[in-house]
C-alpha cells in the first residue's frame, strides 16, 4: 500500500506557521508522515516560539522527522534526544547518522551535517552536532539499500549528465562531498533529499543505476530533490509530497526523461556470468542434483544489528579499523586474556572480529559485492596473522572461523592466536575433527572456497595458520558443510579454541566481559602493534 510522505524544507524555527500549514495539508491528503530536511531550529532561536514546541502547545499532526543541519541543536532539545525522547508528540530526532523503518514500512537513511575532514578516522559521536566525518558515511554504505536517503550536504557531482544544473550562482552555495556520493551510488535510494542553503528549489531528472544484482534487468531509480527554506523571500518551492510503495521492485524499464546515474560506485567489480539456462537454479556436484538455497534477508535490519557501525547502540570504542567494504573490531569478553599471551610478545587477548559493512547473512548473499568484500577482510586476516607472527617472533600462529548459514543474521569471522607448536603437530586441526565427530557432526573436508559465492550449502569453515620463518608457512581451510538436519552449535569454534588454550573457564563470553576501560585498553594496543600492517590508515 502506497505511503503519501510530505517533505518540509529548513523551518529554521518557523514552527508555528510550518506546523499549522502542514495540518491545514494532512486535512486534505492524510499523510502518513512527515520529514524536515535542513535545520528545524535556527541560530538565533526564539525562546518564546521553542518553549510553546517543547511544552506541546504547538500542535504537530503526524510523525515528522528531522536530523541535524548546518547548526547545532538547542541545548533544551540536546537534553532530551540525550535521554532518548522525542522533542514532543510527533516530532522525532532521526539522530545524525541512523537507519530507520517508519510503522509503514519506509526505510529512510539519515547523514546530517557537513564533512569535517579534520577528522581522519573514525565516527562523530556527538549527535547534536553538524558534523560527520568520512567514516559515518562508509559505515552507512553498509545499509544495503534506502528508500530515502536525507542528508545535508549534497553529493558531488550531481549534474553530471543533466540538462538542467543549477545556476552559477546556486551552486555557489552549495556544499557537497565525495562521501555523499559514493552512499547514494551504493544504497541507490528512491529519494535523496537534501537541503538547500540558498532560497531556491532545485529537482534534477531521474537518474538509473545499474542493477543490484547483475542478473536482474530492474533498474533502480533515484530522484535527487532539494527543498528552499521555508517560508523564503523569493517564494520558492518548500514543500513536496509523493507516494512510495515500501518494498516495491526497482522497474525494468527507465522513466523518460531519466540520465544515468552521475555516480560511479568506489570500484567496479567484475560481474558474475549468468548461468547457463540448463541450469539455473541449481548446482550439479559429485553427481548429485542440489536446488540452490534462497537467501532470507536477515532477522532484523541494520538498526538494531551490533555489527553494523549504522546502529546507534553500537560499542564504537571496540572498533580498530574501518576498510572500504569491511572492518576490524575487538571481541567482548574475548577468549585470551590480556595476559595469556603476554609470554609470546602479546600485552593484548588478540581475538578480534573482522566484520563485513553489508548486512547480510552469508558472503555470498552480498551478490555483486562479495567477491570484493571477502578481498578485503582476507586481506585484513592475513595482515593480522603477519602482526601476529612478527610481534610475538614466531612464537603464534592464528585460527579464523566463520559460520556461514542462510538464516543467520551477520556473517563475521573470528581470529585468535595460537601457539604455533600446537599447529605444527597438528593439534589444532585434530581439535576441530575430534570435537566434530564428538557431537556426531558433519565430517571436515579440506577446501578452498574463496568467496563461497557459489557454494548451495551452510557451512562452517576454519583457517588453521603457521610461520615459522625458516621451513616457511603452513596454511589449511577445512570445511564441515551443514544440512538442514545439522544442529550445529554457534559457540563451537570458541569452544575448540578454549580446550585448545586451556580457557575453558572463559568459554562463555559474557562471564568475562571487561569494563569498557580495558576495553579501551587492548583496543589502543592493538592499534599500535597493527600499524605497520593497517591498510586503512
Amino acid at each position: 500500500m502506497a505511503a503519501k510522505i510530505f517533505v518540509l524544507g529548513s523551518v529554521n524555527g518557523k514552527f508555528e506557521s510550518a506546523f499549522q500549514k502542514l495540518a491545514t495539508l494532512h486535512q486534505k491528503q492524510n499523510f502518513a508522515f512527515a520529514i524536515v530536511t535542513g535545520d528545524l531550529f535556527t541560530f538565533d532561536q526564539d525562546e518564546s516560539s521553542l518553549s510553546r514546541l517543547l511544552d506541546g502547545e504547538i500542535q504537530i499532526p503526524i510523525s515528522t522527522y528531522f536530523t541535524i543541519g548546518t547548526i547545532p541543536l538547542p541545548d533544551r532539545v540536546v537534553k532530551l534526544v540525550e535521554k532518548g525522547e522525542d522533542v514532543c508528540e510527533n516530532l522525532h530526532f532521526l539522530g545524525k547518522r541512523s537507519i530507520t523503518k517508519t510503522s509503514d514500512g519506509v526505510r529512510i537513511v539519515v547523514l546530517g551535517g557537513a564533512l569535517d575532514k579534520s577528522i581522519v578516522g573514525g565516527q562523530s559521536n556527538e549527535q547534536h552536532l553538524p558534523l560527520h566525518t568520512a567514516d559515518d558515511a562508509k559505515i552507512l554504505r553498509g545499509a544495503n539499500t534506502a528508500d530515502i536517503l536525507l542528508t545535508t550536504c549534497w553529493p558531488a557531482g550531481l549534474w553530471s549528465n543533466s540538462t538542467k544544473p543549477p545556476t552559477l550562482e546556486q551552486q555557489a552555495t552549495i556544499t557537497s562531498s565525495d562521501e555523499i556520493a559514493e552512499l547514494c551510488a551504493t544504497l541507490k535510494p528512491r529519494y535523496h533529499f537534501a537541503a538547500a542553503q540558498g532560497d531556491f528549489f532545485y529537482e534534477r531528472e531521474p537518474f538509473f543505476h545499474s542493477p543490484s544484482n547483475p542478473e536482474s534487468d530492474q533498474l533502480p531509480i533515484t530522484r535527487f530533490i532539494s527543498l528552499a527554506p521555508y517560508g523564503n523571500e523569493a517564494k520558492a518551492k518548500a514543500m513536496y509530497a509523493f507516494n512510495l510503495v515500501p518494498g516495491e521492485a526497482p522497474p525494468s524499464t527507465i522513466p523518460p526523461g531519466s540520465t544515468a546515474s552521475p555516480f560511479l560506485p568506489k570500484t567496479n567489480p567484475r560481474k558474475r556470468p549468468a548461468p547457463d539456462g540448463n541450469h539455473a537454479g541449481h548446482d550439479h556436484r559429485g553427481g548429485r542434483h542440489v536446488r540452490r538455497k534462497r537467501e532470507r534477508s536477515p532477522i532484523f535490519g541494520p538498526d538494531k544489528c551490533f555489527f553494523c557501525l549504522s546502529n546507534t547502540q553500537v560499542d564504537t570504542h571496540m572498533i580498530c579499523c574501518i576498510g572500504d567494504d569491511s572492518y576490524v573490531t575487538t571481541a567482548k569478553g574475548p577468549l585470551p586474556s590480556p595476559d595469556t599471551f603476554a609470554s609470546s610478545g602479546l600485552s593484548f587477548p588478540g581475538h578480534q572480529l573482522i566484520i563485513p559493512l553489508p548486512h547480510e547473512p552469508t558472503i555470498r548473499a552480498m551478490g555483486q559485492d562479495a567477491d570484493r568484500t571477502y578481498k578485503e577482510m582476507t586481506r585484513f586476516k592475513e595482515s593480522m596473522q603477519a602482526m601476529v607472527a612478527t610481534e610475538s617472533k614466531f612464537k603464534l600462529g592464528t585460527v579464523t572461523w566463520e559460520i556461514s548459514r542462510h538464516n543467520g543474521i551477520h556473517v563475521h569471522w573470528q581470529f585468535i592466536p595460537v601457539p604455533s607448536d600446537l599447529i605444527w603437530k597438528g593439534l589444532v586441526e585434530a581439535g576441530f575433527k575430534v570435537e566434530a565427530e564428538n557431537r556426531q557432526f558433519p565430517p571436515f573436508e579440506e577446501l578452498a572456497l574463496e568467496s563461497g559465492i557459489d557454494e548451495t550449502s551452510d557451512y562452517f569453515r576454519v583457517w588453521i595458520w603457521a610461520d615459522d620463518s625458516d621451513t616457511g608457512i603452513q596454511s589449511k581451510e577445512l570445511v564441515m558443510r551443514l544440512d538442514e538436519k545439522t544442529r550445529f552449535d554457534l559457540q563451537f569454534g570458541r569452544k575448540v579454541m578454549a580446550k585448545l588454550l586451556n580457557l575453558e573457564n572463559r568459554t562463555i563470553w559474557k562471564d568475562v566481559a571487561q569494563p569498557i576501560a580495558e576495553e579501551t585498553e587492548d583496543v589502543e594496543k592493538f592499534k599500535e602493534a597493527f600499524k605497520p600492517w593497517d591498510f586503512t590508515i
